[in-house]
């Protein structure tokens, strides 16, 4: 190199990368569903709700026949796909979901439903035009906080979710609900909300989806086990008013739900792939 020559230096304008690929902002995005037939969209609720059972069997929330977990069809919204009557939720296919009317007639299946499940159901989507699919099961924290007729408090970021957002129902509570008309009380004191405790009874969550309905009910029995194990430790401090909206505001509106709920969809799919049968 001459006295003249300025020493080689790198170039200020190289754009780093790996693999080829530059490493400069880039444009993301939500993998949302989208529907090209109302078969489709059908085929997609049908395996959302066989995926969402079998999560509610994974995670301990079966108890005999009971629970449910039930969605709209969406070219008939009078009628709603729910669990058959007596079957376990760990092995439940698409294939396997029925059919009912709000007459509680099952038209698409051969198995029964239960009894309980199309006068609490039936009676909660036709109140409720709003939602599109609803959860319920008699999981063990939301049974013993439900006989204490007491909402959640807002105690953690959790339990925010349902904070000013929730109900607690003592309309027909500790009564295995038969008749039409007990199931119309119980959806009246329910007009609005996320979530509803009935005393004496359990958890009943909704939403806009199957994935929001299950994951409101997997964080709202979560958040009861948070409480009771507090309660029994001493006496929780509660979050303030302020920060408890703020933070409902920015975890518990619809999409919210759905979103959490999909890396539980990413494991149940991976590992029981027959659901999709």
């Amino acid at each position: 190199m001459t006295a003249t020559e300025a020493p080689a230096t790198a170039s200020t304008s190289a754009i780093p990368s790996i693999d080829g690929i530059p490493l400069t902002p880039k444009e993301t995005s939500f993998d949302i569903p989208t529907f090209a037939s109302v078969e489709e969209e059908r085929k997609h609720r049908k395996e959302k709700l066989a995926g969402a059972l079998r999560i509610f069997g994974r995670l301990g929330f079966g108890e005999g026949v009971a629970g449910h977990i039930t969605v709209r069809d969406p070219e008939f919204p009078d009628h709603f796909w729910v669990n058959p009557f007596g079957m376990s939720f760990r092995h439940i296919r698409s294939s396997d979901l029925i059919l009912v009317n709000h007459n509680g007639d099952v038209v698409y299946g051969t198995r029964p439903v239960n009894r309980a499940a199309f006068v609490i159901h039936a009676a909660v989507h036709e109140a409720r035009p709003d939602i599109v699919a609803a959860a319920h099961a008699h999981s063990v924290n939301g049974k013993a906080f439900s006989s204490l007729g007491i909402k959640l408090d807002p105690i953690t970021q959790d339990s925010c979710i349902f904070y000013e957002d929730h109900t607690v129902i003592t309309a027909q509570g500790g009564a295995v609900v038969f008749e039409i008309e007990a199931g119309r009380e119980l959806a009246s004191h329910f007009p609005t909300g996320k979530a509803a405790i009935h005393q004496n009874h359990g958890l009943f969550t909704v939403g806009e989806s199957v994935d929001e309905a299950a994951f409101w009910f997997i964080s709202m029995e979560r958040s009861c086990q948070a409480q009771l194990l507090a309660m029994a430790a001493g006496t929780p401090k509660l979050i303030p008013r302020e920060m408890a909206s703020y933070t409902q505001e920015q975890t518990g509106y619809h999409f919210a739900g759905w979103f959490s709920f999909q890396p539980l969809w990413q494991e149940i799919t991976r590992t029981d792939p027959e659901l999709f049968e």
